[in-house]
C-alpha cells in the first residue's frame, strides 16, 4: 500500500515502521494460521493431579526457598468495565417504560440476565451508593418497581451518576465487607500479602490503560495505609502501559485500512499478547500471573493462597533439577546421566523427544538437551471444564513436526475442521490464567522472553467501530503464542481458584458474597 506522508508520520510516531504495518496488512489477506491440536491434555496425559502429600511437599518447597527469590505478582488490568454491563446498556437503550413492563421486556428480548440483576439488586456492593445518589429508599422500589429499577441502572451507568461502565474494571467495588467496599485492586494486594510478602514487602505490577493511571494512584494512596496495618506487609506497586508499537492497524471486511473522521489510520491495541513486552521488563525470579477480575472475598483467601504456593513449589522443585542438569550437560555426562536427563524432560517437562535422538552423536545429543532445558518455565493451574469461554490445555503440533503442551484459545481452532472440533469437545480442563513463571537461567540471568514467542500464532478478531464491522489483528496471546516455546507444566487446581467477573451478575456468586 502507498501510505501518504501523513500516514507515514502517524505510523512512525507509534514506533512502528512501514514494513511492519505492511506485514500486518498482509496477514489479513492470508489464510488464518489455525493451531494444529493433536489431542486434549488430560489427567496423566499432560495434566498433573497431585496427592495431598505431594501438595504439602510443594508448599514446604516454596516456604523453604521463597525468601531468597525476587517475587512479583503481575496482573493485566487495562480493561474498562464496559463489557460487564453490556446487557444493562442494552436495557437502557431499548426499554420503554411507557410501553412495557420490565418483565415483558425481559420475556420479549430474552434477557434473563436483566431479571437476575434485579432479583439480586440488594446483594451488589454498590447498592447503597446508588440509592444515596438517587436520593431514594427501598420503599420507593416497592411503590414503583419498574420506574425505580430503570432509574437505578441509569444512575449506575450514566456519566451524571456513578459512571461505572467507564471505570477500569480493577477499581469497581466487587465485595462488600462490614465496614468497607473492596475493589479487585485491593483484593490483589491482600492476596499478595498471603504468599508473596518477603522481607516484609510484596511487589505487584499492574498493566493498565494510560488514562486510568491517576485513578489507580489515587486509590493506592487511599487504601495502602489500612492494608499495611491489616496485613503487616508493605507494598511496592508499579504500573506499565501496553506499548503503542504493539498496536495493529484495523481494516474493513475487504481488508482495506480504516480511516477515522480526520483521515487518520485506525489502530487497535494488539491484544493481551502484546504484554509479553511488559512481562519481559520484570526483573524477578518468580512471577505470579493472574487476571484483575479473578478475586474472591477473604473467606476463601487461605485456599487461594495455598494453591499459589503449590504451583510455585512445583516450579521451584522442577527448576532446581533443570539447573542441576544444565550444569551436568556443560561439564560432561555419562550415558546413564544422559538417560536420567531424558527421563526428566519427558516425565516432568512434558517434552516430546525427537525420534531421531538416538542417531545423534553425543555432542549433538547434549546440544539438543541444552536447547530443550534452557528455557523459561511456567507452571499453570488448570480447572475442570465448566463450559467457560476461553483457552484450554492441548497437545499441539508445530510446523517442524514437534509436539508440545500449549494453552489454546477457541479462536485459534478451525471451526470447519471436524477432527479439531471433536478434540476440543473432549477437553476436560480450562485455563483460569493462574500461572507461576520462572524467567531466569541457571546462571541467574533473565531470559529475553520475546525469543520464545510463536509469531505465527496470531488470529483475526471481528470488532465494531461506530456501528461498522471491522477486523483486528490480535498478537499471539500472552499465555498462548506468547509463551509457546517455554517449558510448560499443567497442574489441576480446584474450581474455587477461578472466580472471574465477566458480567456484573457474576458478583452474585458465593465467592464474591461476604457471609
Amino acid at each position: 500500500m502507498n501510505f501518504s506522508k501523513k500516514h507515514t508520520e502517524q505510523i512512525e510516531a507509534k514506533g512502528l515502521t512501514l514494513l511492519q504495518v505492511e506485514e500486518q496488512l498482509d496477514k489479513f489477506e492470508k489464510k488464518i494460521p489455525y493451531t494444529d491440536i493433536t489431542e486434549h491434555a488430560s489427567i496423566q496425559r499432560g495434566i498433573l493431579k497431585l496427592t495431598a502429600a505431594t501438595e504439602e511437599a510443594y508448599i514446604k518447597a516454596y516456604k523453604d526457598e521463597y525468601q531468597r527469590f525476587e517475587i512479583i505478582k503481575f496482573t493485566p488490568a487495562s480493561g474498562a468495565a464496559t463489557r460487564m454491563f453490556k446487557f444493562l446498556y442494552k436495557f437502557l437503550e431499548n426499554y420503554n417504560p411507557q410501553k412495557d413492563s420490565i418483565n415483558s421486556y425481559i420475556n420479549k428480548e430474552k434477557e434473563p440476565e436483566v431479571r437476575l440483576f434485579f432479583i439480586g439488586l440488594e446483594k451488589f456492593p454498590f447498592y447503597e451508593d446508588v440509592l444515596k445518589l438517587m436520593n431514594k429508599t427501598a420503599l420507593d422500589r416497592i411503590k414503583r418497581p419498574d420506574e425505580f429499577n430503570r432509574d437505578f441502572v441509569h444512575t449506575l451507568l450514566a456519566e451524571t451518576g456513578l459512571n461505572y461502565g467507564n471505570y477500569p474494571k480493577g477499581l469497581l467495588p466487587f465485595h462488600k465487607y462490614k465496614n468497607h467496599l473492596s475493589t479487585p485492586f485491593q483484593e490483589h494486594l491482600f492476596e499478595a500479602a498471603n504468599y508473596a510478602c518477603r522481607n516484609g514487602k510484596a511487589k505487584l505490577h499492574f498493566t493498565i490503560s494510560k488514562h486510568h493511571y491517576d485513578k489507580f494512584k489515587e486509590t493506592e494512596r487511599n487504601i495502602l495505609p489500612n492494608i499495611k496495618e491489616k496485613t503487616g506487609c508493605d507494598f511496592e506497586i508499579s504500573y506499565s502501559y501496553q506499548l503503542e508499537e504493539t498496536d495493529t492497524v484495523a481494516v474493513d471486511p475487504k481488508n482495506r485500512p480504516i480511516l477515522d473522521a480526520e483521515g487518520n489510520l485506525v489502530f487497535r491495541p494488539g491484544g493481551h499478547g502484546a504484554l509479553i513486552e511488559n512481562l519481559n521488563a520484570m526483573d524477578a525470579d518468580l512471577i505470579f500471573i493472574k487476571n484483575i477480575d479473578n478475586v474472591v472475598v477473604n473467606t476463601y483467601s487461605e485456599e487461594i493462597s495455598r494453591y499459589k504456593k503449590i504451583l510455585a513449589g512445583k516450579l521451584i522443585s522442577v527448576q532446581q533439577k533443570a539447573f542441576k542438569f544444565m550444569e551436568m550437560l556443560h561439564n560432561g555426562v555419562s550415558d546413564e546421566e544422559l538417560n536420567t536427563i531424558l527421563n526428566f524432560l519427558f516425565t516432568e517437562l512434558n517434552i516430546q523427544i525427537s525420534e531421531e535422538f538416538e542417531k545423534y552423536s553425543q555432542k549433538y545429543q547434549i546440544e539438543y538437551l541444552i536447547d530443550k532445558l534452557n528455557r523459561p518455565i511456567r507452571v499453570c493451574g488448570m480447572v475442570k471444564n465448566e463450559g467457560e469461554p476461553g483457552g484450554g490445555p492441548f497437545w499441539v503440533k508445530h510446523e517442524n513436526g514437534s509436539i508440545s503442551l500449549q494453552i489454546v484459545e477457541s479462536a485459534q481452532i478451525d471451526k470447519k475442521n471436524e477432527y479439531h472440533q471433536s478434540i476440543q469437545k473432549l477437553a476436560t480442563h480450562f485455563n483460569p490464567v493462574d500461572i507461576v513463571c520462572g524467567v531466569k537461567d541457571y546462571h541467574g540471568n533473565k531470559y529475553d522472553l520475546t525469543r520464545f514467542v510463536d509469531r505465527k500464532s496470531y488470529f483475526i478478531a471481528s470488532k465494531s467501530k461506530s456501528g461498522k464491522k471491522i477486523k483486528a489483528l490480535e498478537l499471539p496471546g500472552l499465555w498462548n503464542g506468547g509463551m509457546a516455546f517455554w517449558n510448560t507444566i499443567f497442574v489441576e487446581v480446584p474450581l474455587v481458584t477461578f472466580n472471574p467477573v465477566k458480567t456484573i451478575n457474576d458478583l452474585l456468586k458465593p465467592t464474591h458474597q461476604v457471609t
